[in-house]
C-alpha cells in the first residue's frame, strides 16, 4: 500500500445539503437585508418587526391611547345626571353593590355644569372646554363595564384583557400582528408623563410574545431612554463592534435550533443603535412652530407635561410608530382616584390634559392625520354617583365612559347609557373586551385569529369573547 495515494470519496445528497444549507440562509438573507422595509444594508432588522399588511384594510394605521389613570368620574365629564342635582345630599334609591372602600355616602351632584357642543349637541362638563370643541370628532361610550373594581387588575385588565399580571398588553399585540412602521424606533412606545399606573411596567408588557414586541417606556426630560448615549469613541467603532457582536450571534443561530432570545437581542442592539440618532430628533421639538407649541399649550406650567407628550405623540406617528400611549403627569393627587377632594383633583387633572388632548386632536386633524390615527381616552373604571366621606366619589367598574376617535370612528355619536344615576351600564353594554376588539377591527387585524400558542391553547387579546361595536364605526 503506497502513502497518500487514495481515491477521494464524493459526498452524498444529504451531506451536500446539510453542509451547505446554512449558506443557503445566508444567501437568502442578504437579499433580505436589502428590503428597505427590514433596514440598509448590514442592519439585522428581524422580520418578527417588518411592516405585515392588515388582515383587510385597515381605517387606522395607528393607535394613541390616552390612560387617564385612576378612573375619572363618568358623571363628572361626560356623562350628565341631572337626578344626581335633584336627589343631591339623599340617601340613594336603588340597592348598590359593594363599593372598593364600602364607604357608602349621600348621593353627591357635580360641581360641575354641562353645556352642548358642536353640530352633534353632545353635553360636556366644563372640566373638558377645550376637548368638547372636537365633539363632533368623537364616539362617547357611555356603557363601559369592567371585570375589576381594584386598580392594578383593572389596569392588567384594561391594557391586556386580563386581570392577571404577565399577559401581553394591547400594544405588544397590535405589533405582533403588524409589526412596524418605522425602522429606527420601537413599534410600540409608552410616553410616560411622570405617573406609571398600579401593576407597574407589566401594564404595557409583551408577557408570553417575543421579547421585540414589549414597550418602550420614553421618560419626560432630557434623557427619556437610559443609556442611550454612545460609549464608543465614533460611530465607526460602535458600528464593528455591532457587526462582530452580529456575527458572533448569528454563529450561535447556526449551531443550533431556532433561538427567539438570540434574535431578540440581534434585533435590539440594532434598533438601539438606530435610536441614538433618531430619539433625540424626536424629542428636540423646538423646531416645532410656537404657534404649535401654544396650541398644545406648551408654554403653560400646568399643560407643559402631558402638552410635550402629546405633541411628541404625534411625532411618533408621523415616524411611523404602531402604538403610543400616553401616562398621566403628576399633579399633586392622586391620579383621578379622588376619594376626597374630588373638586380639587379632577379639576386638576383635567386642566393638565384638557388643553394638550384638544391640541392633538386638532393638530391630527389638520395635518390629515387624524383619518388614519385612532386616539382612545379611557381609564380603568369609572366612579360612584354617591359620596364616599363628604367630596369624594369610590371606584365603580359597573358603568363609565371612554372616547374615540379618527381612525374609522364615526364622529358626533353617543353609543350606549348608564341608569338615571350613573351607576350602572343599562344600555349597548361594552365590556373591555369588546374596546379590544374594536381597535384592533380599525387596524386591519380579525380580533379572533389574531393568536399565539402558549401554555397549550392559542392565546389571543380578547380571550374568548369580544364584540366589534359596529354602531360607532363610520
Amino acid at each position: 500500500m503506497q502513502c497518500n495515494r487514495f481515491e477521494k470519496v464524493g459526498l452524498s445528497r444529504r451531506e451536500i445539503l446539510k453542509q451547505a444549507a446554512n449558506g443557503f440562509g445566508a444567501l437568502a438573507m442578504t437579499a433580505l437585508l436589502e428590503n428597505s422595509t427590514l433596514g440598509a444594508p448590514g442592519s439585522l432588522r428581524s422580520s418578527t418587526l417588518s411592516n405585515r399588511p392588515p388582515q383587510y384594510p385597515a381605517k387606522a394605521r395607528n393607535v394613541i391611547f390616552l390612560f387617564m389613570d385612576g378612573g375619572p368620574s363618568q358623571v363628572d365629564t361626560f356623562d350628565p345626571k341631572p337626578r344626581l342635582d335633584r336627589e343631591h345630599g339623599q340617601p340613594i334609591k336603588m340597592k348598590v353593590p359593594a363599593t372598593q372602600f364600602d364607604n357608602v355616602g349621600n348621593v353627591l351632584k357635580s360641581p360641575w355644569e354641562f353645556k352642548r357642543y358642536g353640530q352633534c349637541g353632545t353635553p360636556v362638563s366644563e372640566l373638558f372646554p377645550n376637548v368638547a370643541q372636537s365633539v363632533d370628532d368623537m364616539a362617547i361610550i357611555r356603557s363601559m363595564i369592567s371585570d375589576h373594581s381594584e386598580h392594578t387588575n383593572a389596569n392588567y385588565f384594561i391594557h391586556s384583557g386580563s386581570g392577571m399580571q404577565g399577559r401581553p398588553s394591547m400594544g405588544a399585540w397590535a405589533t405582533y400582528g403588524l409589526g412596524t412602521l418605522s425602522q429606527d424606533l420601537p413599534g410600540f412606545v409608552v410616553l410616560n408623563g411622570g405617573l406609571i399606573p398600579p401593576g407597574g411596567l407589566d401594564c404595557f408588557t409583551n408577557g408570553f410574545l417575543p421579547a421585540d414586541y414589549q414597550a418602550s417606556i420614553f421618560k419626560s426630560g432630557s434623557v427619556p431612554v437610559a443609556n442611550l448615549s454612545r460609549m464608543e469613541k465614533s460611530s465607526k467603532d460602535q458600528r464593528e463592534k455591532l457587526n462582530l457582536i452580529r456575527a458572533l450571534d448569528e454563529h450561535s443561530i447556526s449551531t443550533r435550533l431556532h433561538d427567539p432570545r438570540l434574535e431578540s437581542a440581534i434585533e435590539n442592539y440594532e434598533l438601539a443603535f438606530k435610536m441614538q440618532s433618531a430619539v433625540p430628533e424626536l424629542m428636540a421639538i423646538n423646531g416645532e412652530t410656537q404657534t404649535t407649541q401654544k396650541l398644545y399649550g406648551i408654554d403653560e406650567p400646568q399643560t407643559e407635561i402631558f402638552g410635550r407628550q402629546c405633541l411628541i405623540a404625534r411625532r411618533l406617528v408621523e415616524r411611523g410608530v404602531r402604538f403610543i400611549e400616553l401616562t398621566c403627569p403628576k399633579t399633586n393627587h392622586d391620579r383621578w382616584d379622588q376619594h376626597g377632594g374630588l373638586r380639587k383633583g379632577h379639576a386638576d387633572n383635567a386642566a393638565a390634559v384638557d388643553k394638550p388632548i384638544a391640541g392633538l386632536l386638532r393638530d391630527l386633524k389638520a395635518r390629515g392625520l387624524l383619518e388614519s390615527t385612532l386616539v382612545v381616552w379611557a381609564g380603568e373604571f369609572g366612579r360612584t354617583p354617591m359620596a364616599q366621606g363628604s367630596d369624594g366619589r369610590d371606584h365603580n367598574p359597573y358603568g363609565f365612559t371612554a372616547w374615540m376617535a379618527g381612525g374609522g370612528i364615526k364622529g358626533g355619536v353617543i353609543h350606549g347609557a348608564t341608569d338615571d344615576y350613573g351607576y350602572f351600564a343599562v344600555e349597548n353594554k361594552v365590556t373591555v373586551h369588546d374596546l379590544h376588539a374594536t381597535i384592533l377591527h380599525l387596524m386591519g387585524i380579525n380580533h379572533l385569529k389574531l393568536t399565539y400558542r402558549y401554555s397549550g391553547r392559542d392565546m389571543r387579546l380578547t380571550d374568548v369573547s369580544g364584540e366589534i361595536v359596529t354602531p360607532i364605526l363610520s
